[in-house]
Parts: structure tokens; C-alpha cells; sequence
């Protein structure tokens, strides 16, 4: 995907942010709060520091895009054998992955001494709609 320099107020990029997919949406949030984490790390215990960085970072690339790819033949009805069992195998990932957040977000709460809510907030993380 190409870089491109743009100019707009927050609402235009608000505007712009609401078209995404869910699954770009996800990708977008955790791709601001890294950017968060990296800009306000140096003020930050490297313990705090450690646990944003954790938490802002997304799917590897690969995985997500797979992911999307085996998702939507799926949807389709045209999944094999193999890629349902390949399915299976990267939601396994991905289930680890966001246990593994989840954790850090708990343990990020639990060193700021504040609740996983009120984290969220401050973060600007919003729970997934079926939490």
C-alpha cells in the first residue's frame, strides 16, 4: 500500500476511519495505539512502555491477511478440507495472541492501579462488540 501525506482536521479523518471494514478498523486501532505508545514511551516506566508496545501491536500481516483470505472463503461456502483445518489452526493463533493482549492490558491496569475499564478509556481502546 502506498505512504501518501495527507491534510485534514480530525472530524475529516473520523470521516474517513468510519468506512473501514471491521477487520481494518481493528488493524487501524492497534496501529494508533502504538503510534500512541511510541510517542509517549520515553516518559514512560519501561515496564509501562513494554506492555503499550504489546498491546499495540497487531496480527502479523501474514496472519491477518490469511486469516481474511481462509474468512472469506468460508463465507463463500467454498472452504476445503484443508484450509478449514488451516482455519482452525491460525484462529488458534489468533486466540493466543489476543489472550496474550489481554493479559497485558490487565497487567498495564494493575501497574497504573486503576480499572481494566478505565484503562480502555484512557487508551482509547474500545471492547469488541460481543464482550
Amino acid at each position: 500500500m502506498p505512504v501518501i501525506q495527507v491534510e485534514a482536521s480530525q472530524d475529516q479523518l473520523l470521516r474517513a476511519v468510519e468506512q473501514l471494514k471491521p477487520d481494518e478498523l481493528d488493524r487501524f486501532v492497534a496501529q494508533v495505539v502504538a503510534l500512541r505508545a511510541a510517542r509517549v514511551a520515553p516518559s514512560l516506566p519501561h515496564d509501562e512502555a513494554e506492555l503499550l508496545q504489546r498491546i499495540g501491536a497487531g496480527l502479523p500481516p501474514a496472519t491477518q491477511q490469511r486469516l481474511d483470505e481462509l474468512v472469506e472463503r468460508r463465507r463463500q461456502e467454498t472452504l476445503t478440507p484443508a484450509e478449514h483445518a488451516e482455519l482452525l489452526a491460525v484462529t488458534d493463533q489468533v486466540e493466543q495472541f489476543d489472550a496474550e493482549r489481554a493479559a497485558a492490558l490487565a497487567q498495564l491496569a494493575a501497574l497504573r492501579g486503576t480499572s481494566l475499564s478505565n484503562l480502555l478509556l484512557s487508551l482509547g481502546i474500545q471492547p469488541p462488540p460481543h464482550v
